[in-house]
């Protein structure tokens, strides 16, 4: 049997909405709603953050929720991801970021079956490179035999930072892909949150409509349904790699 884990990667210090991992929405922290979804996968959810004191807060939410937790460089997160995985003996990873309180676990869980049936440690599958999902509901699935070469020969500090650019740009030729897309694209919905407007979105969905109890496509359906919601930021862009 594979030992899979989510590895969800975290920091305090983002540039343009600082803290927002932790900022609470009814009461609870947007990182409790992120990881109550990821657990919904039925996986292991460990979260990869920095040394920095900055980050001690994350280290005391993951301790108070009996999250595995481990820190490493602030701009070499794939060497954070790599010290993760080596650490709690990962076979398969599943990569997220922290900033998407909504991302679906049961569709990471579909995603991760489809990536185990291949059979293929040189498989790369995720929703991000044929992007039909929102922004907020990423995910890339790889191995740790990749995850391992990735580390070994990245070198730029855009490669570090970003975990996984040496992979789905395939610099090794070895790398084979898998795609999950949904029937209609509906990507240019957003989802994550990085900015006040983004926090903004999600704090309506989650008080007004209960989009914490929602599905992937059940949360597009009801953005189909209110543009008025998807205009609060609409208007963002997503910072380039």
């Amino acid at each position: 049997m594979k030992k899979v884990g989510i590895i969800s990667q975290a920091r305090m210090t983002s540039t343009r909405l600082p803290g927002k991992v932790l900022k609470p929405i009814g009461g609870r922290p947007l990182l409790a709603y992120h990881t109550e979804r990821l657990q919904a996968s039925g996986l292991d959810v460990y979260l990869a953050i920095t040394t920095n004191a900055t980050d001690d807060p994350l280290a005391d939410f993951a301790a108070a929720h009996a999250l595995p937790v481990s820190r490493g460089p602030e701009d070499d997160v794939l060497a954070r991801y790599q010290r993760c995985a080596a650490a709690h003996e990962l076979d398969v990873i599943v990569r997220v970021t922290s900033d998407c309180p909504l991302l679906d676990g049961r569709l990471i869980a579909q995603a991760v079956q489809e990536y185990l049936a291949a059979e293929n440690p040189r498989l790369y599958l995720s929703n991000v490179l044929e992007r039909t999902y929102p922004r907020g509901f990423d995910f890339e699935v790889f191995s740790r035999e990749l995850l391992d070469e990735a580390a070994r020969h990245a070198t730029t500090a855009a490669d570090r930072e970003h975990v996984t650019p040496y992979l789905h740009q395939n610099r090794s030729g070895r790398v084979q892909f898998a795609h999950l897309t949904r029937p209609t694209d509906r990507s240019a919905y957003r989802l994550t949150v990085d900015t006040a407007e983004d926090f903004e979105l999600i704090r309506r969905l989650m008080e007004e409509y209960q989009a914490d109890m929602l599905g992937a496509d059940e949360l597009i359906a009801l953005l189909e349904e209110h543009p008025e919601l998807v205009a609060i930021n609409a208007h963002i862009e997503q910072k380039k790699l």
